[in-house]
């Protein structure tokens, strides 16, 4: 099976021949990963002997498999640029994130709401990454829906929820960005992202 065939089971199908045009322009391993909960996708630069490698998780919806792609293949033409001279998410690598989003707004693949999440994101010199959160929720809405998997935003105060480690947690109030949440085992504090997804435990 070719990786146009391949990508467009993950792609947007009209975004999958540009994404191929790039692997092997670049020169660049691509990878479909395994869920990762703490990032979409990855990039490293040549090093030891390897060349280019990109990851993206497997279980993105197509849309965000998309706008994570465009986002590693921005780190690796900014690093063919400019090394290790550029910051990771400077005026370099936003430059060249807006350029290669360009093909796929003129194909018009994205849903209107995303890429004006996208086009937002991209104006807003403060958001430093793709963790920028009216991304992240306009992209979430197209993922399939996941029974008892919420994320720590939507659940009332006081709620229990427990992480994929099996550790419980209970919500409390929201701190600047992020929410204040105790493990209910050791007592300790810890602060989570609005957008972090958790399971729901029923209440006794």
């Amino acid at each position: 099976m070719d990786k146009v065939t391949v990508l467009a089971q993950y792609l947007p199908p009209d975004a999958a021949p540009l994404i191929g045009r790039w692997i092997d322009y670049f020169k660049c391993e691509f990878k479909i990963s395994r869920n990762r909960g703490t990032k979409f996708g990855d990039y490293r630069a040549p090093h030891l002997g390897k060349g280019h490698r990109i990851s993206v998780n497997f279980d993105l919806n197509p849309y965000a498999f998309l706008v994570t792609t465009v986002h590693e293949f921005a780190h690796l033409h900014t690093w063919n640029e400019h090394k290790h001279k550029a910051k990771p998410h400077g005026t370099e690598w936003k430059n060249n994130f807006k350029k290669m989003m360009q093909p796929f707004f003129e194909k018009e693949v994205f849903p209107p709401d995303v890429k004006q999440a996208i086009t937002s994101y991209l104006n807003n010199p403060a958001a430093s990454s793709c963790s920028d959160l009216t991304l992240y929720r306009s992209l979430r809405k197209y993922d399939a829906p996941k029974e008892s998997v919420h994320t720590v935003e939507k659940l009332p105060l006081k709620a229990l929820f427990k992480l994929k480690d099996g550790r419980i947690f209970r919500k409390e109030e929201k701190l600047r960005k992020r929410y204040k949440c105790v493990e209910i085992s050791t007592k300790r504090i810890y602060l989570f992202s609005p957008v972090a997804e958790v399971e729901v435990m029923p209440e006794a």
